[in-house]
């Protein structure tokens, strides 16, 4: 059972790292914190005014890709994307989703599952919900194209 712990990438050439897969971030993660808490009072703000039109493209626009320093603003990032899918009613979701570019499908995609890893913090049966709607709206490309995507939210 040895075999098991060699580190095969390190005898490997062209082998991925996590700096190849997200680009540099010119801000320091302190400061990708504060991007992130202002984008959630944003949305908040946004929110509470009835506007989720406008919330969800909002929070799913430029989420934090990156290794451990940024483990922080994911956590935020995430917590404001589930806050705003439970607080959209059932009967906007398709019409959102519509308004929604490829890429911001592609994210939310992302936050879906990430938050199916989770079902004991994050409601599973919205989230299985938004996963349909999105699934019709965007088609099953959208679930190929996270899937394959190396950079986790």
């Amino acid at each position: 059972m040895s075999f098991r712990k060699i580190d095969i990438d390190a005898y490997e050439e062209d082998v991925v790292t996590a700096d190849d897969l997200y680009p540099p971030n010119p801000l320091s993660p302190d400061q990708v914190d504060a991007d992130v808490q202002q984008r959630a009072q944003e949305v908040r703000a946004l929110l509470s005014r009835g506007d989720a039109a406008s919330a969800l493209p909002l929070i799913l626009q430029s989420p934090p890709y990156g290794p451990a320093p940024y483990a922080q603003a994911k956590e935020v990032h995430t917590t404001t994307v589930m806050e705003t899918l439970n607080s959209i009613k059932g009967s906007e979701i398709a019409g959102l989703l519509k308004g929604l570019s490829i890429e911001e499908q592609d994210t939310l995609m992302k936050y879906l599952y990430k938050g199916m890893e989770r079902p004991e913090v994050f409601n599973s049966s919205v989230l299985l919900s938004w996963h349909e709607k999105l699934v019709e709206v965007a088609g099953s490309g959208c679930i190929v194209r996270v899937v394959t995507d190396r950079r986790t939210v």
